[in-house]
């Protein structure tokens, strides 16, 4: 047929570019720093929470797509919902019209956080955290917002307003007028509060940059000093909602938080279409869509489109008839105590944290002479680079791919998909018992790479 376009043609003929594509019309800087740390690969395919690579080699998921992959990679029931609804050849998109899928998937999130009423569907985590930032500054009245330090809750204007990652921030300021206080710092957030120009408190019940867990009874504390002042509390739960963490959302880990705003994204999409959505209380959504002269004075061109839709409600059809939660305390309560049982094995080893299957592994300062000496040689030059180097020998020895959990942070993140099971812990655990070992041995191509990785840092001061 003339004009047929052959994906497959294209990609069997031109694949094989992707990094100097990539370099040449992207951002040029990512194929440069994944060449660098040898995770320059290429994977063909993927299932659940593995992937293949060009040679075949199986590789364990422990990162998800920064937590995207919530079901895996390509789950059946996702990609069989995706396949009816482009085959309903439905009137989609029409903006003049109210779709069945958008009310059907709002109607099945609300259900679990019974006390919110009303969803915004937007395309992203950013995005739902710009609507919730905008909604709670109209819904109050006021200009501020306050966030955690060390917080991230997305890179775009709004959302980069309370990032407390200065990193992140550098260069693009001004800014909006929002203020940092320390997680779990309840004086702060009342000193702040007493201003009484604060419409809302964003924060991550775990902040993902270091798998930090708010204090036990800061949200509660923290919603009741928000009410008393007339101001909301928000909720982050891109990352860690739809069962990361063992319940639904992570704030249902503290009795009686029962948040103003909350976000999701992320698992949300299936791992196919991108989606964020904003839950919100009845009055909020009644003061911001206050007439019909305002019905579109907050909308995304690409929000509650037929296929995000139904990507969304495959998801939560599987977590229930999967009982995804209860998988997850049992799968995250192994992996963590598994973990747990080598801080005391290993100096260099300082915590394990977290819930489910979000879990924080902290290096710390080791009190042997000989490795006191190389751990303050890699902090002299810049610190996280110890967990880079162990990140590195996971994926490039033992085909496990994980993260840093932030800049500067000797903290390895593990966010697998929440479908991984006992053989895919156990893998996890007996890789990372290997490369412990190797990093007290004291020498081999481990620290090798540490000096490799010391002299790039030196060189970019």
């Amino acid at each position: 047929m003339k004009g047929e376009f052959d994906l497959r043609a294209l990609l069997a003929e031109r694949g094989g570019e992707r990094y100097e594509l990539h370099a040449k019309h992207l951002n040029h800087q990512l194929p440069r720093m994944l060449h660098t740390i040898g995770f320059d690969k290429v994977y063909e395919r993927a299932e659940g929470a593995h992937f293949w690579d060009a040679d075949g080699v199986d590789h364990l998921d422990m990162l998800a797509g920064f937590g995207v992959m919530g079901l895996g990679r390509h789950h059946p029931v996702v990609r069989k919902a995706l396949h009816d609804v482009l085959d309903a050849q439905l009137a989609d998109l029409t903006r003049f019209d109210c779709q069945p899928l958008p009310g059907l998937l709002a109607e099945r999130l609300l259900a679990h956080s019974p006390h919110l009423d009303r969803v915004f569907f937007g395309n992203s985590g950013t995005e739902a955290v710009e609507t919730a930032l905008k909604f709670a500054r109209y819904a109050t009245g006021r200009p501020r917002v306050l966030y955690c330090a060390h917080a991230f809750h997305g890179l775009t204007t709004g959302s980069l307003s309370v990032n407390g990652e200065q990193g992140f921030r550098e260069g693009f300021d001004p800014l909006l007028p929002d203020t940092a206080i320390a997680l779990g710092d309840l004086e702060a957030l009342e000193r702040e509060l007493r201003r009484g120009d604060v419409a809302a408190f964003v924060v991550e019940p775990i902040q993902g940059k270091g798998v930090q867990e708010a204090p036990p009874g800061f949200l509660l504390a923290a919603q009741e000093l928000l009410h008393r002042h007339g101001a909301l509390l928000i909720v982050d739960e891109v990352q860690t909602g739809l069962g990361r963490t063992g319940d639904f959302y992570a704030y249902q880990h503290e009795a009686g938080v029962e948040p103003d705003l909350v976000c999701v994204a992320k698992a949300l999409s299936g791992g196919y279409v991108p989606v964020g959505a904003t839950l919100g209380k009845d009055w909020i959504f009644k003061k911001v869509y206050s007439s019909m002269d305002r019905v579109l004075v907050h909308s995304a061109s690409f929000g509650s489109n037929a296929q995000a839709m139904a990507a969304g409600l495959a998801v939560l059809s599987v977590m229930e008839s999967e009982d995804t939660v209860a998988r997850v305390r049992r799968i995250g309560g192994l992996l963590r105590s598994r973990l747990e049982e080598l801080v005391p094995r290993y100096e260099l080893l300082h915590e394990v944290r977290g819930r489910g299957l979000m879990i924080g592994i902290e290096f710390g300062r080791p009190t042997s002479l000989g490795l006191r000496g190389r751990w303050a040689m890699l902090q002299a030059a810049r610190k996280g680079l110890f967990a880079q180097m162990v990140v590195v020998p996971l994926l490039q020895r033992h085909h496990i791919l994980t993260q840093v959990s932030g800049d500067h942070l000797e903290v390895i993140k593990l966010i697998p998909p929440l479908v991984i099971d006992e053989a895919d812990v156990d893998r996890f655990v007996t890789a990372f018992t290997a490369v412990m070992d190797e990093a007290h041995g004291g020498g081999g191509l481990m620290w090798d790479f540490g000096k490799t990785l010391v002299k790039q840092a030196v060189a970019q001061r």
